[in-house]
């Protein structure tokens, strides 16, 4: 803690009130939709439910109504089968430490989420990273793995915004016998013709093993759920540690989670207005003098590097003096000299906010002497 905090990095809880959001996971507006909470609330009031789940899974904690979200989760993604955990966290460990086995083969996009990376390690799999959608590296890899492989990416990246590409990651695997693991936290709502994600979007449902979907970004509720072949379902519950040993997700949640997806079925404005946002947005990197901090996105994830967290901290900290709330990612979170601005867009920003948040990030680089390349 005192080493962390000399150097400036000591995390604390913040929270903003009336800036405008270019922070948040909440792509689509669903978290602060009001006719999302009532669609919640009248299926609650149609249903008798308890307010607590009682226990694991396991023991007290199914549901017939937790296996009927199950079934429309497979159903809606493509898959064989769902199994839902209580967080994109609890998905990734639960997934990764359990089905990689001893004297299997992990290989692991370097860029991959913390919690891939924390099931990852408690894997007893011989674990290697390849260089970030490197695919001559992962097939060097590929040749020399033992047992058998698991490669596991992301299908949007939370802190740069780009896309694995899946495509070509599908031939590798087949190519080696490998399973495809793909988290689709960033993707799920954002991409596919329906909202399935991007795996559905390119159509390699059936070649990727298993896929992580949350459902506290885009969808706007809380929980996640791993959606993959009957036989991964059924490996998970007897040897998935977070999903045995957590008492299962209430009622509730299971209801705003099937209330989210039929809301994002009825609703395809906010995900057609999020893409013209993205559109728009990058026209506007582009024609702006810092052109060469931007990172490519087609997403609604956009990363403005300032190298140095000093630097990146205090541009973070204009913005947010005007009004903009918008977050610094510093080193180690990420590679010394890649600290970035993490921006997320929303069906909501509007071009106004779009246009005062290059305006201000001109004025404040302009300000403190920031170099415009990098």
């Amino acid at each position: 803690m005192t080493s962390r905090a000399g150097s400036g990095l000591l995390r604390k809880l913040t929270f903003s009130s009336g800036s405008v959001d270019f922070c948040s996971n909440d792509y689509l507006g669903f978290a602060r939709s009001p006719a999302l909470v009532k669609q919640i609330q009248d299926a609650e009031a149609l249903t008798s439910i308890a307010s607590g789940s009682t226990g694991s899974r396991l023991l007290s904690g199914n549901s017939a109504l937790a296996e009927e979200l199950e079934a429309f989760l497979a159903q809606f993604h493509q898959a064989e089968a769902a199994l839902v955990f209580n967080s994109g966290y609890d998905a990734n460990v639960g997934l990764l430490s359990c089905l990689p086995r001893r004297g299997d083969t992990l290989l692991t996009d370097e860029l991959i989420h913390a919690s891939m990376i924390d099931g990852a390690r408690l894997s007893y799999a011989t674990r290697h990273r390849f260089r970030h959608n490197d695919l001559n590296d992962l097939e060097a890899r590929l040749k020399k793995a033992t047992g058998t492989a698991y490669v596991a990416v992301e299908s949007v990246y939370s802190m740069d915004g780009d896309m694995a590409p899946l495509t070509e990651l599908a031939h590798l695997c087949d190519r080696y016998g490998a399973a495809l693991l793909v988290d689709e936290a960033h993707a799920t709502g954002v991409f596919g013709p329906n909202g399935e994600g991007l795996v559905v979007a390119l159509g390699l449902q059936d070649r990727v093993f298993a896929r992580i979907h949350t459902f506290g970004k885009a969808l706007g509720v809380h929980g996640a759920a791993v959606v993959g072949p009957d036989v991964l379902r059924r490996y998970l519950i007897n040897f998935a540690r977070p999903f045995i040993y957590s008492t299962a997700l209430p009622p509730h949640s299971l209801l705003a989670i099937r209330c989210a997806y039929e809301h994002l079925k009825a609703h395809p404005n906010p995900v057609a207005e999020l893409h013209g946002q993205i559109e728009l947005f990058r026209q506007k990197t582009q024609a702006s003098p810092a052109t060469a901090w931007w990172i490519p996105s087609r997403t609604p994830i956009q990363g403005l590097v300032v190298p140095g967290n000093e630097p990146c901290r205090a541009v973070a900290a204009a913005l947010q003096a005007a009004g903009l709330d918008v977050r610094p990612i510093l080193s180690p979170t990420v590679p010394a000299g890649q600290e970035r601005l993490r921006i997320c867009l929303h069906s909501f920003n509007t071009e106004a906010e779009m246009n005062k948040l290059f305006e201000e990030i001109h004025m404040v680089t302009a300000r403190m002497s920031v170099p415009t390349t990098l």
